[in-house]
């Protein structure tokens, strides 16, 4: 599986933590999820697997806490890991991350997750402004 981001850290040691993002599309839009904190960025919506979840469950689950839409065609894209300093957990996470495509079909109302904003972007746009190089990988396979 393809690494992106920092080098591992030797002196570190890392808890495997799985998770699940889509690609959300729209035409030629791209739904994506705007986090206000630790510093704002754009990300894919998405995040950990928590136990007894099927990656496709916390999928849906992740994309509704943090855009306030279901989806819908979920059609896996790739996968890549990436060892990252995760503040929220005081951990550092060896994340394996599992790329879908899908489409958003309900918007519910707001994101629950607190910090979030759900934002329509065009896919050329989303796949220069993703904060994560493996988000912005994938995204570019699309275009």
């Amino acid at each position: 599986m393809r690494r992106f981001g920092e080098s591992v850290k030797p002196d570190v040691s890392y808890r495997l933590r799985p998770g699940a993002y889509a690609v959300l599309l729209a035409g030629r839009d791209v739904l994506l999820t705007h986090q206000m904190e630790p510093e704002p960025e754009f990300q894919l919506p998405g995040g950990g697997i928590d136990p007894g979840e099927s990656p496709l469950q916390a999928l849906h689950r992740e994309v509704m806490e943090e855009t306030g839409w279901s989806i819908a065609g979920l059609r896996r894209l790739g996968a890549y890991r990436r060892f990252v300093y995760m503040p929220d957990y005081g951990i550092w996470a060896e994340k394996t991350c599992r790329i879908y495509v899908a489409r958003p079909v309900r918007r519910h109302g707001p994101p629950s997750e607190p910090g979030h904003s759900a934002v329509f972007v065009p896919l050329e746009d989303a796949a220069r402004i993703a904060a994560s190089p493996g988000d912005r990988e994938m995204l570019s396979r699309l275009l």
